[in-house]
């Protein structure tokens, strides 16, 4: 596995996953929106 590790500021770059209803979303999708979180959640309490 690569892992490339992105600069601040640099634009992201494009992935696709699965949202929580199973639709395949890609970062892409929201180019153009003012703000996009992504948040990676390790597991609940």
């Amino acid at each position: 596995m690569t892992v490339n590790l992105i600069t601040p500021g640099a634009p992201a770059p494009d992935f696709e996953l699965d949202d929580v209803t199973g639709r395949r979303i890609r970062l892409s999708d929201f180019q153009g929106s003012k703000v996009v979180v992504l948040a990676f959640l390790r597991g609940f309490m």
